[in-house]
């Protein structure tokens, strides 16, 4: 490869670990309010998901960003030395539950307790099927282009809070789609079902692999995601459980893999995990499309502190740079004293919005 093409492969890594980061930030921020809530309920309560509405125009981030925002720093201090990054992102998984992050499942509470007391990552997993690992997938996907160190660093990532096989065969398609979704821009949803089957062929996922074949049929045959969940027993919303989270979000993905408003409105609105579901499909679109894909008001009006979009996109160069070079260096930081007075006044924010959404309209 010639220097002028290494460098434009770089260019264009950097601005595809960039952008997958800001999706998964604007759907994370644009589907929190509608979490656990119906369609029907969501859209009576809150309207349609065009703007930000847990603060009037102030998009605020969970632990669906801050998950892929420690991938990106343990990937940055480690490289892919799997065992490396398997400690050092069990170590800053520890911290980060220290600093009381709201909202998060239990699964993955569990298992960062279990850190905080001296367990090992290699034991600290719990056996569920929840979305932990598919919602940090998406920075591993855009990351990585080795398919077979993507698939040992998903496992890693994967087993330190979950240890069901299924939520590791979920956060696999999660990370392939993205890895494709920029890497080939002319992918088909037949090429990407056959590449999923090829790559879990030694795996006990064929009921995944069934389930994902059934979204693919749907998007071939012009249905919408709405009415591929109906089929599937979801109407009224997308649960926490992996292997529903999954294949709606690879649904809707490849039903707009080029249209990242489209594509996080039609997720957020099947209610439901909104706010998971929503950043893993900003996740994938945003690989693809890059910022310029993304709404730029929802970007502006993204403003979490301290975890900025200028400290976001800071971090993904920092990645794109060490992915670059093969060099580990120290990640871009946020002091314990700025995340934890932010993380203590989102939670009481989010027990106000809880007692907000016991109110009529029903």
């Amino acid at each position: 490869m010639s220097g002028s093409e290494s460098s434009a492969e770089h260019a264009s890594q950097i601005r595809a670990i960039q952008a997958a980061l800001l999706g998964v930030a604007v759907g994370d921020a644009l589907g929190l309010p509608y979490e656990n809530l119906s369609r029907r309920r969501g859209l009576r309560l809150f309207g349609e998901p065009d703007r930000y509405r847990l603060l009037p125009g102030i998009g605020l981030i969970s632990d669906d960003t801050e998950h892929n925002c420690l991938v990106a720093q343990s990937l940055i201090a480690q490289g892919t030395d799997v065992e490396r990054f398997q400690a050092d992102f069990a170590r800053r998984l520890r911290r980060w539950a220290l600093l009381l992050p709201a909202g998060t499942g239990r699964a993955t509470i569990v298992a960062s307790a279990k850190l905080c007391v001296g367990v090992s990552p290699e034991r600290s997993g719990v056996f569920s099927a929840g979305n932990g690992p598919a919602m940090r997938a998406p920075m591993l996907g855009v990351a990585i282009r080795d398919l077979d160190l993507l698939r040992q660093l998903v496992r890693v990532s994967t087993r330190v809070t979950h240890t069901d096989p299924k939520a590791e065969f979920g956060a696999w398609a999660i990370a392939l789609a993205t890895n494709l979704s920029w890497n080939e821009p002319g992918l088909t949803p037949q090429h990407y079902l056959q590449r999923l089957t090829e790559t879990l062929a030694d795996d006990p996922a064929g009921e995944l692999i069934e389930l994902i074949a059934k979204a693919v049929a749907s998007v071939e045959a012009g249905e919408t995601t709405a009415a591929f969940l109906d089929s599937q027993g979801l109407g009224k919303g997308v649960s926490g459980y992996v292997y529903h989270t999954v294949p709606a979000a690879l649904h809707v993905w490849l039903s707009y893999p080029d249209d990242y408003r489209n594509a996080v409105q039609t997720m957020i609105a099947c209610g439901g995990d909104t706010d998971t579901t929503a950043a893993i499909v900003g996740g994938m679109v945003a690989a693809r499309t890059g910022k310029a894909g993304i709404p730029a008001e929802w970007i502006a009006g993204l403003r979490d502190w301290p975890r900025t979009t200028r400290w976001m996109e800071t971090l993904a160069a920092a990645l794109a740079d060490s992915i670059e070079t093969g060099i580990t260096a120290q990640p871009p930081r946020l002091p314990w004293w700025k995340e934890l007075p932010r993380n203590l006044a989102f939670l009481t924010l989010v027990i106000g919005y809880g007692f907000r959404r016991l109110l009529p309209p029903y």
